[in-house]
């Protein structure tokens, strides 16, 4: 049974872990390759280099298990890392139930999300070659401030191509990244070919996170002191973040406790990864019997409605072909508050395992969310981001479910951000004007015809 006299699991900074996982190697099937955006075949080292340092791409394309955190990024994690795991007591009373509720709580990172997991690490390995300068996007503002702050720490250039409805909506995000010396565009801008030809065609065009990564892409490929950085989707993202999961791996084993779900929000897939895949290596190799789910928005439910295809990554196609679960490359989201969930597909592989059944996915209103989140913030005191909230939301139901089932279940999820800089979106809850929206599935039929035509029989899966 667990220890029913602490709230609070905690480990020391000796006890973080000194690797990150690679569940690459023990997917249940290879991924599909990666394709180049001009010719199609798939892409090697050279291709990549223009935007990414050499390190990042070996990591990206790596067939080990684990890679070794380099010190100088374990210095920096030690400034908020390792995070707390709570027991969500008071919820759980709250909600009268026997199911017992844990949260990763990534918030106490300086920028207050789990972003500067890869942040930190982008830009160790962006000053070790060399690169003066980094492009980015960012939606919500969690990955440009994580950014921002590691550029300052490794006394590096940030350019930070914002998505505009979060431009306006959020400029406290915009103003932490000006603070840690960051330049802040409002994306789509004026300055790239990319944007100029999407303001050619909608001069109000509120921007995507997909054109935002087109606008970043394009300035590190014409800039030879100047690499791409992304806080979400890549291989190499998803592995830096695995410390939130190997930390609570041994965190609930202080609670001499063990979730039968684990759930994350999802937009790119970058903060659920990070707490899930950890587990996902029990259940493949150690056969744990572990439920795991997606929790995304209807307004942008790319596992729930969108397709398993080859898409391009960005707006304009000027990223590599990835196949995972996409709405379409073009596809342009509501201005719901998830900012950080408005992306239009979701990481490779957060994709196969979905494709493959292990990673279950829903899709939940904003206003359920935000009803979930006020809940959530008067039970355990913390205010979390829009996004995150779509997690507790998921959990919150299971809960209730395991309550009408009167069984009990151990429900973890990843409380990826706080919500201190989002008070304007809980403004719009309180006062009634927040919409719900449901993403037309025949929207994703019509993007399909705009998709690249890729001939998938000739890249088998590991060929």
């Amino acid at each position: 049974m667990p220890d029913k006299t602490h709230i609070k699991y905690i480990l020391d900074e000796s006890e973080m872990p000194k690797a990150w996982y690679n569940v690459v190697p023990d997917l249940p099937r290879p991924l599909s390759p990666v394709l180049h955006p001009a010719t199609k075949q798939p892409v090697g080292p050279d291709d990549l280099a223009p935007i990414f340092p050499m390190a990042l791409i070996a990591q990206e394309m790596s067939q080990e298990n684990y890679i070794e955190i380099p010190e100088p990024v374990r210095q920096v994690y030690a400034q908020w890392r390792p995070s707390p795991l709570f027991r969500a007591r008071r919820l759980e009373k709250m909600l009268d139930t026997p199911a017992r509720i844990y949260y990763k709580y990534e918030g106490v990172s300086p920028v207050g999300s789990h972003k500067p997991n890869t942040a930190v690490a982008q830009l160790f390995y962006n000053r070790e070659e060399g690169v003066r300068k980094i492009a980015t996007e960012t939606g919500a503002g969690q990955w440009g401030s994580s950014l921002a702050m590691a550029g300052a720490f490794f006394g590096m250039e940030i350019e930070v191509f914002m998505v505009k409805v979060s431009y306006q909506q959020k400029p406290y995000r915009r103003n932490m990244m000006e603070a840690f010396g960051a330049t802040v565009h409002a994306s789509p801008t004026d300055l790239t070919n990319a944007g100029r030809a999407i303001l050619a065609k909608d001069p109000d065009n509120m921007g995507s996170l997909g054109i935002a990564i087109s606008e970043a892409v394009e300035v590190a490929a014409t800039h030879d002191d100047t690499k791409y950085s992304l806080g979400s989707v890549l291989n190499h993202v998803l592995l830096h973040q695995t410390i939130i999961g190997e930390e609570a791996l041994l965190q609930l084993a202080k609670a001499d406790d063990y979730p039968d779900v684990v759930i994350g929000c999802a937009g790119g897939g970058s903060n659920m990864a990070g707490l899930i895949l950890p587990f996902v290596r029990e259940r493949l190799k150690n056969g744990k019997q572990i439920r795991f789910l997606a929790a995304e928005p209807t307004a942008c439910p790319s596992m729930t409605k969108g397709v398993y295809a080859y898409d391009y990554g960005d707006t304009v196609g000027m990223t590599p072909i990835v196949k995972m679960y996409t709405l379409g490359h073009d596809f342009m989201p509501p201005g719901i508050h998830a900012g950080g969930l408005r992306y239009h597909g979701m990481a490779p592989i957060m994709s196969l395992l979905h494709e493959e059944g292990i990673v279950d996915a829903k899709a939940y209103p904003q206003v359920g969310v935000f009803d979930a989140a006020v809940q959530f913030a008067r039970a355990e005191g913390i205010i979390p981001a829009p996004e995150s909230a779509h997690a507790i939301r998921a959990a919150i139901d299971e809960a209730l479910e395991a309550k009408e089932a009167g069984e009990e279940r151990v429900i973890l999820f990843n409380l990826s951000g706080h919500g201190h800089f989002d008070m304007s979106a809980y403004a719009q809850y309180f006062a009634g004007q927040l919409e719900d929206y449901e993403y037309p599935v025949e929207a994703v039929v019509e993007a399909q015809h705009r998709m690249p035509e890729v001939d998938e029989a000739a890249f088998a899966a590991g060929d």
